[in-house]
């Protein structure tokens, strides 16, 4: 039986990184349909848990590919805009630095029976769970980091490009960028020590 939910990770995956490529096409209707696309890759993201709930199909390779395939188009997306000399490069490199580190110690957590989020979560702490886990500041995040990757792109279109709009749109990115330390800093400072040998 094909899991489908894991089908629909990867292709959002699939689907960014060719997104991605038409950034470097001359057109302003290529600019858009990148602008299109990138709002249905955004759209994907919540469709494969839903589609894992609905089909029966959860499993814990699935919650992994899951963060792994939004990893991977968050990543990109900001390399692609820092390549291009939209946003610093400074940016990107903090959402992979931040984005390795944490995942490393989620998958420690994973391999003692907790998970990023839900009732097993790894966070210990009140602050910690509605920093992480809460489904509001999760939902901030989406939207946040959502909108700063539709309006960058909006933002490089002669249609947009003279208004206040690469203003918002870099506003945006750097409120994602605060969100991705504020949100990463409670796994780092609760989860196993990465200073301290326990033998």
């Amino acid at each position: 039986m094909i899991n489908v939910a894991n089908v629909v990770t990867v292709s959002r995956v699939v689907l960014a990184l060719g997104t991605l490529s038409l950034l470097w096409l001359p057109g302003e209707e290529i600019r858009w349909t990148a602008f299109a696309l990138t709002v249905l890759v955004i759209w994907a993201d919540g469709i494969d848990g839903f589609l894992a709930r609905k089909l029966n199909q959860s499993s814990k390779l699935g919650g992994i590919l899951d963060i792994a395939g939004d990893r991977v188009v968050e990543m990109s997306y900001l390399i692609v805009f820092a390549v291009l000399n939209w946003i610093p490069v400074w940016v990107a490199l903090l959402f992979v630095v931040r984005g390795i580190f944490v995942d490393a110690i989620r998958t420690d957590a994973s391999d003692k029976g907790y998970t990023a989020f839900g009732a097993k979560t790894m966070m210990h702490s009140g602050l910690g769970k509605f920093l992480v886990t809460s489904n509001f500041m999760r939902f901030t995040y989406a939207v946040v980091k959502a909108a700063a990757f539709c309006l960058m792109i909006g933002a490089h279109t002669k249609l947009w490009e003279a208004t206040v709009m690469p203003t918002v749109a870099l506003a945006l990115i750097y409120a994602s960028a605060a969100f991705c330390v504020v949100r990463g800093l409670p796994v780092l400072l609760e989860g196993e020590s990465i200073f301290i040998f326990k033998p």
